[in-house]
């Protein structure tokens, strides 16, 4: 797997590249080689964040966490993401067989506006891809959002799937 380890404002050591790079051998028995993972780490107020995400074949997982130490914060965001695949295992397989989406690798750009704003925005872009209703609930609940953008394969309009209550969820369309 290919590792990405970005540091805001820190300075990352040997050591914890070392333990980053070894944590992250344990999703090789998930995923061929075309699999990578981008860790960033940043400080805030004594606490240590660490954000991991793994893209394979088009599909994200993510976990984000915050602890006094990185080395803990990465155990935990490990075993969030080994507990997504564990989930939606069978799902998964199917997808990542599926040639189809081989080709389709979200490139995620975050940038922060300017700090003169009265309040901060986060903007994300991804090229947006065609996938079913249920492929969007599947990324949305491995991302951890409570909403997706999507493009719908049916329709082949843009839809905003998003979480309602307990094992429910919402569908924005437009009207034709």
């Amino acid at each position: 797997m290919k590792t990405l380890i970005v540091a805001k404002q820190i300075t990352v050591t040997d050591d914890l590249k070392a333990i980053i790079e070894k944590k992250l051998e344990k999703f090789d028995k998930f995923f061929n080689n075309n699999a990578s993972a981008t860790v960033v780490l940043s400080r805030e107020r004594k606490k240590e964040i660490l954000e991991l995400t793994i893209t394979v074949g088009g599909t994200l997982f993510r976990a984000e966490e915050e602890s006094d130490t990185f080395r803990n914060a990465l155990d935990n965001a490990v075993d969030i993401i080994e507990r997504q695949i564990r989930k939606n295992k069978t799902r998964l397989q199917k997808r990542l067989r599926d040639t189809y989406f081989d080709h389709a690798v979200y490139d995620i750009e975050e940038d922060d506006e300017e700090d003169n704003a009265p309040y901060k925005i986060r903007e994300k872009t991804f090229p947006a891809r065609p996938m079913s209703v249920d492929e969007a609930i599947l990324q949305m609940n491995l991302l951890g959002h409570q909403f997706f953008v999507f493009v719908n394969a049916d329709t082949e309009k843009t839809n905003v799937i998003y979480k309602r209550r307990e094992n429910e969820y919402g569908l924005l369309a437009p009207e034709d």
